[in-house]
């Protein structure tokens, strides 16, 4: 009499390597461009589409199936991009004519691999299992991803192993594409910021004992800074008073630069002094940095904006005049006796708006391996492609004029000290800066972060051409500052790990 067989030592029929194991549809989900997707999902009845596969695979064809873990996928092209949760396998490469889905790793002949190549978005994503230690294998396919076509519509990402995600490739080729260049930063505005305002006429000699400065004028920036203009002198009797200066006061203290002018004692007043020019920004810094790995691929680094270029400083205010010398009055008899007031100094140009700093160029990288994720590479090949160049930086405003300050009071025509003194122009605002160049794409055929990788000798793993920095605004490829740092071009990259407490 015959042994009954020993459950623990049947043979598994499903079990065995992805190019010789049995087909059988007990063993799994069957995909064909030529099924249906209402079909069952058997090899008779294939269904069309590698989601709806996975999805049967996973959680089983219904009437209390089990799940098969396992797609079996004729050799073809499928337009569409897939989610595979660890554990599911995806076997392709199947020879389905004859009805066998048969595999015999001819890439060149009948048996060619399945090509998953989506027009937009990353072909294909590994996401972790509720499973622990779960891991896909991804076998005899071919993945391609179209330039350009990651969710920042500059990259060309083929395959995802998210966070905590378990995959081995095998006789697989994933493919990235190139990626777009960086868009340039949008300049500042070609006409000239505002400009300062004029200064007022001091009033005439002879029409007060003490003729009151003229006042000053104030611009209001765009940006809540102001230039004021100094207040014109005083007109008075023995004596005229000094103009004010200018406000703001310059950096460094250079001399004779927006100040008052003296008020009228034993010589005639002396003019406002014209106000210093606000400093021009200098051109802001390329991006610089690895930029970082996430669920959507990678995101690289903009050129620092330029910065804004100061105000002008307003003009000094006249010195006023005087009445009455040592000898003789100014002024007619019956008539006030004070000089005429100083004109107070027109106030100075904004300054200019800095240009917006050129953005990065696209990476093309064939796997990204998020944290916790593994990925191993056997007998497979792995190729970036061309990463697209940085943006060049947009270019700086140039600041407003300064407008002239105000005439000083007429004076008595038989002293010329009685008279007022002219206000001081104010400074010209300076121009705002030209904006740094963007980063230049990476090409990798891998890029990590906080993953465990596995490359083994059979594998060819290997970078296309990385993109060139983006050049500064108004720079030439030799004027080096402010260009973005080139991308770069490695088989494998890990990526540093963001900070949590920094903005992304």
């Amino acid at each position: 009499m015959a042994c009954a067989p020993d459950p623990e030592h049947t043979p598994d029929p499903c079990a065995g390597e992805p190019g010789t194991a049995p087909a059988l549809d007990k063993c799994g989900v069957f995909v064909s461009e030529q099924g249906d997707d209402n079909s069952a999902g058997t090899k008779r009845a294939p269904v069309k589409t590698l989601q709806h596969a996975i999805g049967l695979a996973a959680h089983g064809r219904g009437h209390d199936e089990a799940p098969t873990r396992r797609v079996y996928a004729c050799g073809g092209s499928f337009a569409e991009k897939i989610t595979l949760p660890s554990g599911v396998d995806l076997w392709g490469g199947r020879l389905c004519d004859g009805g066998d889905w048969w595999y015999d790793g001819s890439f060149g002949g009948p048996n060619h691999p399945t090509v998953i190549a989506p027009q937009v978005g990353i072909p294909l994503r590994v996401i972790a299992d509720d499973e622990e230690h779960a891991t896909s294998t991804v076998f005899g396919v071919r993945v391609e991803a179209a330039d350009a076509s990651a969710d920042d519509g500059k990259s060309s990402i083929a395959m995802v192993l998210s966070p905590g995600a378990r995959a081995i490739v095998r006789q697989s080729k994933i493919l990235a594409g190139n990626g777009k260049d960086g868009e340039p930063g949008q300049d500042a505005p070609s006409f000239r910021a505002n400009p300062g305002m004029a200064g007022n006429d001091g009033a005439d000699a002879c029409t007060a004992d003490a003729a009151l400065g003229a006042l000053p004028v104030v611009t209001v920036c765009d940006d809540g800074i102001e230039s004021a203009s100094g207040q014109g002198g005083d007109g008075g009797l023995e004596a005229g008073r000094d103009g004010a200066a200018g406000l703001p006061e310059p950096a460094g203290n250079p001399p004779n630069l927006g100040l008052g002018g003296a008020g009228a004692v034993g010589m005639a007043c002396k003019e406002g002094q014209r106000g210093a020019d606000g400093a021009p920004a200098e051109r802001a810094a390329g991006a610089n940095g690895a930029g970082l790995l996430d669920e959507y691929g990678w995101v690289g680094v903009r050129g620092e904006d330029g910065e804004k270029g100061g105000v002008g400083q307003g003009g000094g205010g006249g010195g006023g005049g005087k009445g009455r010398d040592f000898t003789r009055n100014g002024c007619p008899a019956g008539r006030p006796q004070g000089g005429a007031a100083g004109g107070s100094g027109g106030s100075g140009g904004c300054g200019g708006q800095g240009g917006q700093g050129g953005g990065y160029g696209g990476a093309s990288i064939a796997i990204v391996a998020l944290q916790g994720s593994a990925l191993t590479v056997d007998d497979s090949t792995v190729l970036g492609a061309k990463g697209g160049a940085g943006g060049v930086g947009g270019t700086g405003q140039w600041g407003g004029f300064g407008v002239d300050g105000g005439h000083g009071g007429h004076g008595s025509v038989v002293a010329e000290w009685a008279r007022g003194c002219h206000g001081g122009f104010g400074g010209d605002g300076g121009r705002g800066g030209d904006a740094g160049g963007g980063l230049g794409g990476h090409s990798l055929g891998i890029g990590s972060m906080s993953a465990s990788v596995a490359i083994l000798e059979t594998a060819t793993v290997s970078p296309g051409q990385a993109g060139k920095g983006g050049l500064g605004g108004n720079a030439t490829s030799e004027d080096m500052p402010g260009q973005g740092q080139p991308g770069i071009a490695y088989f494998w990259y890990r990526f540093d790990a963001p900070d949590p407490e920094l903005p992304r």
